[in-house]
């Protein structure tokens, strides 16, 4: 029925925000979404919102026309849904705007902590393969003139430059196969899964990005509980945001346990998910009534977690990165300059 469009946590976290105050405010969903039409700029959201204002005309629910439409993920299908059901659809729209602020916040700034290191080797690389094409070729002119000739190190950067030069066409061709790998893990749906299987499994990042599905395990606990529903519904809905494996495998580990009727901290136990403590927290929570403020909580202690480690990551390359481009400058023109002026003290 409409045009296949992927919105991003950006505009879902912006549409739900809006829809949560057009809802507090009495206004009924289809009349809201008329107002936003009337208001919206990019071709996107005037899509989204035609599509909606489609189906609504035809008298359906605003969570059938929201299933309908295709635009959104299954759990925001599904959290309008409990919100429809317990009266609680301001609240819960405003819980997904939230949480989808939230995830646009940490995709930032892991792509921040990756872009700067990136732009860093780039650069670096750039500078090298300057210096080796371009300044040291005249260097061996100025040895040439005195009658001798780049030796070591230096002559074994020549030849290098000598080959970059030779093989340019070829080594464009692989770096723009190189370029288009990288757009395709970053735009393709079948390579966005092959760079989350990466990274899940790079020992590296594995855990770093198993602590982020537990974060947003923790969250959507939180915003699923505290809109009213149950937690083995809540468990099956959140299973579906994790994006990791492993993480994945847990949680259906840990429902199994809830089936054979341990609780909810025993089946997390269990499953080896949160830890002790956390899972002791989450016991406490049970036991008070206050579980999804219990989760929201262990969910912003695993981003203050992962914010760490991603500020201690760029604190630590930034001045790697610049100690190892100066070492490289340094030895490639020492590699030149030593030999030259010994034999300029020669003559």
């Amino acid at each position: 029925m409409s045009k296949k469009i992927v919105l991003n946590n950006n505009e879902i976290a912006a549409f739900c925000e809006q829809m949560a105050m057009i809802t507090k405010s009495g206004i009924t969903p289809r009349d809201g979404l008329t107002l936003m039409l009337n208001d919206a700029k990019d071709n996107t959201t005037i899509t989204v919102l035609e599509v909606l204002i489609a189906l609504a005309n035809e008298g359906n629910k605003f969570s059938y026309c929201i299933k309908e439409s295709g635009f959104f993920p299954d759990y925001v299908v599904n959290m309008i849904i409990v919100g429809e059901e317990t009266g609680k659809s301001d609240k819960v729209l405003q819980s997904l705007a939230d949480y989808y602020n939230h995830e646009q916040l940490v995709n930032d700034n892991i792509r921040s902590a990756i872009s700067y290191p990136l732009v860093m080797l780039i650069m670096m690389l750039f500078i090298i393969v300057i210096l080796v094409v371009k300044v040291l070729p005249l260097f061996e002119k100025v040895y040439e003139q005195l009658g001798t000739h780049m030796t070591g190190v230096a002559a074994t950067l020549l030849h290098l430059g000598d080959i970059l030069k030779r093989y340019s066409i070829l080594l464009s061709l692989i770096l723009i196969a190189i370029l288009g790998f990288f757009l395709f893990m970053s735009y393709t749906p079948i390579g966005k899964k092959l760079k989350a299987h990466m990274r899940n499994n790079f020992p590296l990042t594995k855990s770093f990005f198993k602590n982020i599905a537990y974060g947003r395990f923790a969250q959507g606990m939180a915003l699923t509980i505290g809109s009213g529903m149950g937690i083995y519904q809540a468990l099956s809905l959140v299973s579906e945001l994790v994006e990791h494996k492993e993480v994945f495998a847990q949680i259906v580990d840990a429902k199994d346990a809830l089936e054979k009727g341990d609780s909810l901290s025993d089946a997390l136990t269990g499953a080896h998910m949160l830890g002790t403590l956390y899972s002791r927290m989450v016991s406490i929570g049970v036991k008070t009534g206050n579980v999804d403020e219990i989760f929201a909580k262990i969910g912003n202690l695993y981003e203050e977690e992962t914010d760490k480690k991603l500020q201690s990551f760029i604190a630590i390359i930034e001045p790697t990165l610049v100690i190892i481009l100066s070492l490289i400058v340094g030895l490639i023109m020492l590699s030149v300059i030593l030999p030259l002026l010994a034999t300029m003290s020669n003559l």
